[in-house]
This record gives structure tokens, sequence and C-alpha cells, in this order.
């Protein structure tokens, strides 16, 4: 049995979610349980101290965790969201928009975790801006950065789905950017320490094959049909606005097409965190992701 924690509830975890609903885990013969947690530093923590077996979270958290320790046997191993979540929407239209446009306007941004920013932060570098010049607005919630962009406290603001898609349906907002527009940009990933991959690896690889599956199901499936199946992880989520959040993100192509890491995308994070201050120093790929898992997985075919 695999322990799985959990990282925070998020809409666009969606993966992870799906594969519990749909089976796909006990469809590959391995037995995995899912501990709900509320934060992602008590996840980060249990992982660390073995008191679950495999985590989901961002690369961001293990590179983090390597710049501390460089002995560190944390990893990624199987790659889930594939680019950034994460949106601009702003109180009117703006279709010519561009990164730099931000250090115009009063920006609210997420302040629940640290990856949004340092992302977008690069963004705005790369298109000849300095993000120190924007009027970031970087102490509140998503939910009440939502509510500042429809009282007009702020022109715009970064979050993720559902809140860009309620302020898009109510035409509150209006969609600037789709940070996953830039590209690959490693996110999601699950995540072990190597001593786990050493000792249970059949399991594992089961795991992965199961990711696998559900990716595969997700690509196949509406979002309507994915917000039925769904349903019992966000009660509180109306159908309409489930699935139109997730075709949003399909339509991004926010989820990989496999399990396998990319090299570009975690370079592009890495690059990211270096930019915004993040990283003291170039932490190697074959450090922090250990791809042989998703390769065996791809090569059995299936």
């Amino acid at each position: 049995m695999i322990i799985l924690s959990e990282n925070f509830r998020a809409l666009f975890y969606t993966p992870f979610y799906a594969a519990h609903a749909i089976g796909a885990y006990r469809a590959e013969g391995v037995d995995v349980r899912l501990r709900e947690s509320s934060s992602p530093e008590r996840t980060a923590a249990a992982l660390n101290a073995g008191d679950v077996d495999v985590m989901w979270g961002g690369p961001l958290r293990v590179l983090l965790q390597h710049d501390a320790d460089p002995a560190s046997d944390i990893v990624c191993f199987c790659d889930v969201v594939a680019r950034d979540p994460f949106f601009v929407i702003g109180r009117a239209p703006r279709p010519d928009f561009r990164p730099a446009d931000l250090t115009k306007v009063r920006l609210a941004t997420v302040s629940e975790v640290p990856t949004p920013w340092l992302c977008l932060q690069d963004d705005i570098r790369r298109d000849g801006a300095d993000p120190a010049l924007v009027p970031r607005i970087a102490g509140g919630t998503m939910a009440g950065n939502a509510q500042a962009l429809r009282d007009g406290a702020v022109d715009a603001v970064q979050l993720f789905q559902p809140y860009a898609e309620e302020l898009l349906a109510s035409g509150a907002g209006h969609l600037w950017y789709a940070a996953a527009s830039r590209g690959l940009t490693a996110y999601t990933t699950l995540n072990t320490r190597r001593s786990v991959i050493a000792t249970r690896r059949d399991e594992l690889l089961a795991m992965v094959r199961g990711m696998r599956r559900t990716l595969r199901w997700i690509r196949a499936t509406p979002g309507a049909g994915i917000a039925r199946t769904l349903h019992g992880y966000f009660p509180d989520l109306s159908p309409a606005l489930f699935a139109a959040a997730i075709d949003r993100y399909k339509a991004l192509d926010l989820y990989g097409p496999d399990p396998l890491i990319r090299r570009e995308g975690f370079d592009r994070l890495v690059a990211a965190m270096r930019s915004g201050g993040a990283l003291k120093r170039d932490i190697p790929f074959s450090a922090c992701v250990d791809t042989s898992l998703a390769e065996e997985a791809l090569a059995s075919g299936g």
C-alpha cells in the first residue's frame, strides 16, 4: 500500500483526484491511499519524515529542498501538470496584452504559494521590463483579490481556476494572460524519496502507469464528464463552472501527454526561480528528477 499525500485542494490538481475516482491505480494493481493535507509545508514535512510514501506538489519545493540540503534524496518522478495553471484577469479588455504592461497597472498577485509570482516576474523580465516596477498588491488571498477586482480596487489579478472562470463568466473580468501559453513549466509532479524508489519500485511503477491511464482519460473526456466524476471532491462548485474551468485548462494543454518530466519545463522553472532570487545556485536536473519509472511505463505500452 502506498500512502499518497494531497498537497492542498485545488481544481488544477484534477488528474490526482481522477486517478482515484476512475480506479486507475487499482487497474494497475497497486493500492494507493489518499491522505488529505491542508498545506504544502505540512505535506513536504510528512514526506521528509517518512510519514507518507509519495506526495504531489511543485518541483519548486524539491528544488528548494536540494538548495538547502544538497544531500536530500527527494525527487520528482511522474509529470502531471506540465504548464502554469494561473491567469492574469483584468477589469477591462486588453487584447494586445504583454507581460511588461503589468508595470503600469495595479496588480494583485497570489499570496498562498510562491510559484505563480516567481514565474510571472520572469515573464515580465523576459518581456524587457523590471518586475520590481509592478504596482503589486501581494498580501491578499485569491478570493479576496477577485472581489477587489469587482470593486475596482485593483486593475488586474493573478489567480487560478475556478476564480478566473467565475470572473470571466460574470463579465467582471477579462482574460489578459494565460501563463500556460508560455510553454512547458514543470508545475506539479509526484514526488518521493530515492530510498522509496529503491525499495518499492514495482508499486511506484504501477502508480506511474495508473497516472498514464488517468492522463489519457483526461484528454479523452469532456469537462462536463470530468466534473460529474469528480463532483465529490468539489461539492460546492457548480457542474457548469467546473466543466468550463477544466475545458479551458484542457484547451491550454495544461496536463502532460504522459508521465515523463521534460527537461525543457524543468529548466524554465529553474530560470524563473533564479531570476526571482529563490535559488542560490543552479541545481542539476538529475539531482531532482528520476525519469526511469516514467520511461519504463512508456516502454511497456498499453
